[in-house]
């Protein structure tokens, strides 16, 4: 049974981060072990840690072929699916990158200044393959580098075995599918926190890369945290969460159904409602418990909506965006008609990874076909940054030019010169007055 509280009575533990991860030893070992050693300790935490321990890392090309033509052939909705999914994922991107731009104005007479965006040689994406393997993190993670124009691209996910019984390097048969459906041909059976650690130092298989990007469980979470600096990473997320506000206009079957499509992705997955009608929420925790008696998923879904999830009474609507704002859910929801209500709550709320309006806009949409990137902030993140887009692959550095013959130039280099001279810095101030003789 899903909680039901009046706004006043919320904790201010909600409003706390739920990372649900600390600084794990045995993961500054694994970054250790794979950096001193290779390939070698990736074989051994493979073996330790996997269904499968291939003697080679790299799948072929081959094979990622024949599982897309496989999934073509036998699976064609899925197919098309993924292609359509992929194709809108890579035009909102593109979009992204165009609004980049390139530039250099003369801010002053003689002071030329610019911007260029340079993406990054070499990404890494990491696509988790456990209870449920992410194939649409394919998707997610390619995108937005294919369209920030990397060069090179490789993904790394868990081996599985191979069913010829070769052992040949293998991995789950639909991520194999999406790669090659998304132009990833270069694809390492190779998971967990090692997988991280190989792209973060490279091997003598894996080569080091400059962005690691994609989802994992906290093992690879703490390993992201930890090559932080050495490469740069997406974000650490935490556990998924939605957040919904909805009015009498809501479908109660619908809201119920969104909970739920969050709750069964973890046990401390957070599904929220905020709504100020009593009878919504009475007839969304009645939904609720009719449909999470025909989810396969059930056991997950119900410990994460008993433990985590609620539905808060608000005195107004507005009251909800402002409980949304401080929470700053990955996912927000305004289950709303078109209204100047929600255009005024539009106005309001400011702080989400992504935000859905009106009844349509289902988030399960931006999770799997829309255009969106799925990979969002969590656990209050969504306060200070966005989610997963081609700013992850992109370098925005800066440029000037002079003509120090003209006034402006003359001004920054006495302006120059007598900062210099504040802070102590003589040679400082001596560079810039050079530049006026």
């Amino acid at each position: 049974m899903i909680r039901i509280q009046k706004a006043g009575e919320i904790e201010d533990e909600f409003f706390c981060g739920r990372n649900f991860g600390e600084s794990i030893e045995s993961v500054r070992g694994i970054l250790k072990d794979v950096k001193l050693r290779g390939d070698e300790a990736l074989h051994e935490y493979s073996k330790k840690f996997d269904m499968d321990s291939p003697s080679e890392l790299k799948i072929p090309e081959e094979t990622l072929r024949r599982a897309a033509e496989k999934m073509q052939s036998e699976n064609p909705k899925l197919y098309d699916s993924l292609c359509y999914s992929r194709d809108l994922a890579v035009r909102f991107a593109s979009r992204q990158r165009e609004s980049f731009d390139d530039f250099e104005v003369e801010l002053e007479p003689g002071i030329f200044t610019g911007q260029k965006n340079i993406p990054v040689e070499r990404a890494g994406l990491y696509v988790p393959a456990g209870r449920f393997p992410l194939v649409s993190t394919v998707v997610m993670t390619s995108s937005p580098a294919i369209a920030a124009g990397v060069k090179e691209i490789i993904l790394c996910t868990p081996p599985r075995k191979n069913p010829d019984g070769s052992g040949s390097p293998y991995a789950d048969e639909n991520i194999m599918a999406a790669a090659f459906i998304c132009g990833i041909r270069t694809v390492f059976a190779c998971g967990g926190a090692q997988a991280v650690a190989a792209m973060a130092f490279g091997t003598q298989t894996i080569p080091a890369v400059d962005v690691i990007v994609g989802p994992g469980n906290k093992f690879v979470a703490e390993a992201k945290r930890l090559v932080y600096g050495t490469v740069g990473i997406d974000m650490i997320a935490g556990p998924t969460e939605v957040f919904i506000i909805a009015d009498k206009t809501a479908n109660p079957k619908w809201i119920a159904a969104d909970l739920l499509a969050q709750a069964e992705h973890d046990v401390v997955a957070q599904a929220v409602l905020a709504t100020d009608s009593l009878e919504l929420a009475h007839n969304v925790s009645l939904e609720i418990e009719r449909q999470i008696e025909m989810l396969p998923t059930k056991e997950t879904a119900a410990q994460s909506i008993s433990g985590f999830g609620r539905i808060i009474i608000t005195e107004s609507l507005a009251q909800a965006a402002e409980i949304a704002n401080r929470k700053a859910p990955e996912h927000l929801e305004l289950a709303m008609s078109e209204s100047p209500e929600r255009q005024k709550l539009l106005s309001r709320i400011h702080n989400y990874g992504s935000l859905f309006i009106g009844h349509g806009a289902a988030e399960v949409f931006g999770d799997y076909a829309a255009g969106l990137n799925h990979t969002l902030p969590t656990s209050g993140s969504a306060r200070f940054t966005g989610g997963l887009s081609v700013r992850a692959f992109i370098k925005t550095v800066t440029t000037l030019r002079t003509d120090n013959t003209k006034p402006g130039a003359r001004k920054s280099a006495e302006a120059a010169g007598f900062l210099g001279d504040a802070e102590g810095l003589a040679a400082h101030a001596a560079a810039a007055r050079l530049r006026l003789e």
